[in-house]
C-alpha cells in the first residue's frame, strides 16, 4: 500500500518537474542554435542587465553567484568559460584592488541578442507542453500570470560600451 503524499510535497514535486522540463527544453535549443548552455545564457542575461554607470553598479563575483543561485566556484568556472570565448571581460575595481567585476563584451551582447528569441521560443514551447499535464497546468498558469504583469523595462546596452 502506498502512503499518500502531503499536498505541499506534491506541489513542490510538480514545481521541480516544471522547472526541470523547462530548463532541459531551453538547454537543448540554446545548445543546438548557439552552442550556449542555459546557465551561460543566464550569466550573460544577468550581467547585461546590470545598471549602467559607476563601477559600483557592477556585480562582483560573489554577487553574481548569489544572483545565479550558484556557488562561487561554479560561477567562476562559468565566467572563465565565457571569458575564454570572448563573451565576458573582467576588470579590477578602482577603489578596492581585491574586487573584480565582470561585464558582457560586444561579442557577448551580439550572441545574447541572437539567443534571446531562441530562449523565448523554447520557453513558450516548454510551457505549452507542460500545460497539457493536469498536475503542471496550474503552475504554467501562474507563470503566465507573472509574465502578464507590467514590469519596468530597461533598454539593452549598446554593443560599443566597455
Amino acid at each position: 500500500m502506498t502512503r499518500p503524499v502531503p499536498d505541499l510535497a506534491q506541489s513542490w514535486c510538480a514545481l521541480s518537474t516544471l522547472h526541470d522540463r523547462i530548463e532541459a527544453h531551453i538547454e537543448r535549443a540554446l545548445q543546438a542554435e548557439h552552442a550556449l548552455s542555459a546557465r551561460e545564457f543566464s550569466v550573460l542575461t544577468v550581467l547585461d542587465q546590470q545598471p549602467e554607470g559607476e563601477e559600483n553598479d557592477h556585480f562582483r563575483m560573489n554577487e553574481l553567484a548569489d544572483a545565479l543561485s550558484l556557488s562561487q566556484s561554479a560561477t567562476t568556472r562559468l565566467v572563465n568559460r565565457l571569458e575564454d570565448r570572448g563573451l565576458l571581460s573582467r576588470f579590477l575595481c578602482h577603489t578596492d584592488r581585491r574586487g573584480i567585476y565582470t561585464d558582457v563584451t560586444d561579442e557577448g551582447r551580439r550572441l545574447l541578442a541572437k539567443a534571446r528569441p531562441t530562449n523565448d521560443a523554447a520557453l513558450s514551447e516548454a510551457l505549452a507542453e507542460a500545460e497539457r499535464r493536469p498536475v503542471l497546468a496550474p503552475l504554467v498558469e501562474a507563470v503566465r500570470a507573472l509574465d502578464a504583469r507590467p514590469t519596468p523595462t530597461r533598454e539593452p546596452r549598446p554593443a560599443d560600451e566597455h
